[in-house]
């Protein structure tokens, strides 16, 4: 019977949704057998760990590949070695690969999650193959990879990225009760000079290429046409913001979207869409996708990848193609035109979402893992 706690040493870089992920991992795994460590990336907040791991490293990594990354592998490799833990967890395709290079020859166990596989972005057919080839050759380095949906793990086998057994689904999930006692409405429609009676189509994201943002500002011109005191908005930052402010602008309906740049708790705006919006042009998950759920919004979503794993068409959502805006508006005049439709679908979601999408669950899921891990090859 093992006396010590399993020290468990998370890596990561990404935050965001990455972020949340783990602190929901940590939150519910049980500290009596488990002592998490976190080394992660300059965009990580320490204040957000606290009370969730014993130790907080942070060091630069940086998403796109360059000279710092052999600093990072030795820096990770270091603080292994430092802490010994009995496994490694990586989180992110870049903490990934810079993590199992830096535990070779080290004895511990490695878990691997990329979040999402970096092949599957819209990139070009080279960067595609590379970035297969790199997860086939580090896949040597790890004992499990896991999945956050069926649809990783159908990409994972279709690049022959590793044997079948080493693949694990544990799909992504929320903390539920964390919203059911949180205290609601903090962020209002006054607040952004949106009026009480005004209909409110939002998404939550970076607003960058994968999210879609500019098929988003195009249905919000349809909508608007057709809905004149309709307002949009978007929870997010990004590269891209400038290119939308510019077409609302040239299109005259500026003063309605607001975008709120990156927000610490983007329940308290989704809590003011009437239609929520995943338009993404690939996705490892849509870890926002249960987050609409349990506000109770109805959603539109784009089928791709895993999303429809999680969103069964007139069901719990809406599918639409990927770019394909008379398709995204059409849906979403659906919400509008039939009340009814909508409430069966927010009630199917949210029924969902305790059911499937809960983080005690993703977290009992973990526990098992390790404790399998450990007992099956004891180090």
């Amino acid at each position: 019977m093992r006396k010590n706690k399993i020290k468990i040493l998370h890596v990561a870089q990404a935050a965001g949704g990455v972020d949340r992920y783990i602190q929901m991992l940590l939150k519910y795994l049980n500290k009596d057998l488990f002592d998490n460590i976190l080394i992660c990336s300059q965009d990580f907040h320490e204040e957000d760990y606290t009370n969730l791991v014993s130790d907080f490293e942070q060091i630069v990594m940086n998403r796109e590949i360059g000279s710092e990354d052999i600093k990072a592998i030795r820096k990770v490799r270091k603080l292994i070695k430092k802490y010994q833990p009995d496994i490694v967890y990586s989180h992110s395709s870049k903490a990934g690969a810079i993590t199992r290079i830096a535990n070779i020859g080290i004895k511990n166990h490695c878990i691997y999650n990329p979040h999402g596989w970096a092949f599957n972005m819209r990139c070009s057919n080279g960067k595609k193959i590379l970035y297969a080839f790199i997860e086939r050759t580090l896949a040597l380095f790890c004992e499990k990879i896991i999945c956050i949906s069926d649809a990783e793990k159908k990409s994972a086998l279709n690049k022959k990225i590793c044997r079948k057994n080493k693949l694990q689904v544990i799909f992504n999930g929320i903390d539920v009760a964390a919203y059911e006692n949180a205290v609601h409405g903090e962020v209002k429609r006054k607040d952004l000079d949106i009026p009480k009676d005004a209909f409110v189509v939002g998404m939550v994201g970076r607003i960058s290429a994968q999210k879609a943002p500019d098929i988003f500002i195009k249905v919000a011109k349809l909508i608007k046409n057709e809905i004149p005191s309709a307002h949009f908005i978007i929870v997010g930052s990004g590269n891209q913001e400038g290119d939308i402010k510019e077409y609302a602008s040239d299109n005259n309906f500026l003063d309605s979207l607001h975008i709120t740049g990156w927000v610490e708790n983007p329940m308290s705006y989704i809590e003011l869409f009437d239609v929520a919006c995943l338009l993404s042009r690939w996705e490892g998950f849509g870890l926002v996708l249960p987050e609409y759920m349990l506000a109770e919004k109805p959603i539109v979503a784009s089928r791709v990848d895993a999303i429809p794993n999680i969103i069964r068409d007139g069901e719990n959502g809406l599918l639409v193609r990927v770019d394909d805006v008379n398709d995204v508006y059409n849906a979403i005049m659906k919400y509008y035109k039939d009340p009814s439709m909508k409430e069966l679908i927010v009630t199917c979601g949210l029924k969902d979402v305790k059911e499937k999408f809960n983080a005690v669950r993703v977290s009992e899921e973990h526990e098992s893992l390790f404790k399998n891990m450990m007992e099956k090859n004891e180090i």
